[in-house]
């Protein structure tokens, strides 16, 4: 309980003076841009979120990890093909952001995985993930569960 009374409270002030339906987000130097997931079948254990995340600053930073309340694990992976097989790799040390570099998060390579879901995620939902990051303040984000966004590469 106490866990998640802390991402609540986290969520409610990341989204301080911030339409909590926006698509676009900004912690420190960074930018989030259309957090987005696909729906899951009915008893899909896990599912997935991707965005875009943009460091406008002059440092590296790093995505360290995630939580939300509709999984019991968030963790950061990566996705590859190998001889044809596909592998998953949890990103242990977190996923690099740059300086004036865009890492895109999306099907078959960077992504936010929802593990252990509590419920499907189904079109139309919008479910919180909280992000958290090396260096900068950890941001509330809402993941809008449908298609791909037009526009994200």
């Amino acid at each position: 309980m106490k866990v998640f009374l802390r991402f609540a409270l986290a969520l409610v002030l990341s989204f301080s003076g911030v339409n909590a339906f926006a698509h676009h987000y900004s912690v420190g130097k960074l930018k989030i841009t259309h957090p987005w997931a696909r729906s899951t079948s009915t008893g899909a254990k896990n599912g997935a979120a991707f965005m875009s995340i943009t460091n406008t600053g002059s440092q590296p930073d790093r995505l360290i990890g995630a939580s939300s309340p509709v999984a019991k694990v968030v963790q950061i992976h990566t996705m590859s093909m190998e001889n044809g097989v596909m592998k998953m790799r949890h990103l242990t040390d977190g996923l690099e952001i740059a300086p004036g570099q865009t890492v895109v998060l999306k099907p078959g390579s960077f992504h936010v995985m929802l593990m252990g879901l509590k419920k499907p995620l189904k079109k139309g939902d919008e479910v919180p993930v909280f992000l958290n990051f090396e260096k900068t303040a950890g941001i509330g984000v809402m993941v809008k569960v449908g298609a791909e966004p037009k526009g994200h590469n």
